[in-house]
């Protein structure tokens, strides 16, 4: 039955309110108070980068922006609870390496980090630092590699958790240099560096934001850093490869990421308001300053580095025999 021009009028008229409206929808955000969860406790690089974006964001987006962290295997708590948040840009995650790693470190996960969850904007790179108990008279990479070949196994190193950065950092030197030591898994990287501060174990490949001040301070004594360059707070310090490791390299990294399926206007809006807040200069001096080197980018960009990163992961667990967990 044909409809008459008034219903079809009524129709035309309908779809012309509504339509803005839909758009309206998907791109009026944030509508509520926006939290950002970070994957690790209180204290250490990852939470750092969240607490100093969380009031850049909250001025951006007009709505207060909340630091929730979720800390426990490995970052995997966190990052389960994202993936299975609504998929409304409200709740986004503080992302690490583990985003590209875990899919290969875990042998069960009840999420699929490359899948699960949508990359936002990488926000900085992150280098480690090789930190030990000033207990030791270690002062050189060699000296670590000479004593660790004479004492297999004794030698301790705390990381924020199995896979994580602290330990493919670790994991690649003793791979590098024929040495064997143990691995202390802790929540997060700042339970281990206290540790590591009273004596509990014996050294750190911790993240750089971490690390520097203690370096700095002299309260722990740094050996080199795992990136291929020197980094600005620690200008005199060595990197592995200068020590005597010929190719070790490894840097971390801290990004955003939000539930799959989030909105691409959600996720773009997000990715805009953060490349601002680094071009206006104050973000990206407060992350150089905690010895992070700001990096920015579109959506599309961090997702091609993370699958280049997944691809890494994937080859370190072959090459170095890492049994997921």
């Amino acid at each position: 039955m044909n409809k008459s021009p008034f219903v079809i009028a009524s129709i035309v008229v309908s779809l012309l309110v509504l339509g803005p409206s839909v758009s309206r929808a998907q791109t009026n955000y944030p509508v509520k108070p926006v939290r950002l969860v970070v994957p690790f406790p209180a204290g250490g690089s990852i939470d750092m980068v969240g607490r100093l974006l969380a009031p850049k964001l909250s001025a951006s987006l007009g709505q207060s922006v909340i630091v929730d962290n979720h800390p426990g295997a490995s970052g995997n708590i966190g990052m389960d609870f994202v993936a299975k948040a609504p998929r409304d840009g409200h709740t986004l995650l503080v992302a690490h390496a583990g985003l590209a790693s875990n899919a290969y470190m875990f042998e069960k996960l009840p999420f699929d980090p490359l899948k699960d969850l949508a990359p936002v904007i990488r926000i900085a790179d992150q280098p480690n630092v090789v930190i030990v108990n000033p207990k030791w008279p270690f002062k050189t990479i060699a000296d670590l590699i000479a004593h660790a070949r004479a004492n297999p196994g004794k030698l301790s190193f705390g990381t924020s958790g199995v896979g994580g950065p602290q330990d493919v950092a670790a994991r690649m030197f003793m791979q590098l240099t024929g040495t064997d030591m143990l691995n202390v898994a802790y929540k997060g990287g700042a339970p281990a560096l206290s540790d590591l501060l009273g004596g509990q174990i014996d050294l750190m490949f911790e993240t750089s934001p971490t690390a520097v001040p203690y370096a700095q301070s002299g309260k722990l004594v740094p050996l080199a850093v795992t990136s291929d360059k020197r980094i600005a707070t620690l200008p005199a310090l060595p990197t592995i490869a200068e020590s005597g490791v010929p190719g070790y390299q490894y840097v971390g990294w801290v990004g955003l990421a939000a539930p799959a399926g989030t909105p691409p206007a959600v996720i773009q809006r997000v990715n805009d308001e953060v490349r601002k807040a680094l071009a206006a200069g104050e973000l990206q001096k407060q992350i150089a300053d905690i010895s992070l080197i700001a990096v920015g980018g579109s959506p599309a960009e961090f997702a091609a580095f993370i699958r280049k990163e997944a691809d890494f992961y994937q080859k370190f667990v072959k090459d170095t025999g890492f049994v997921p967990q």
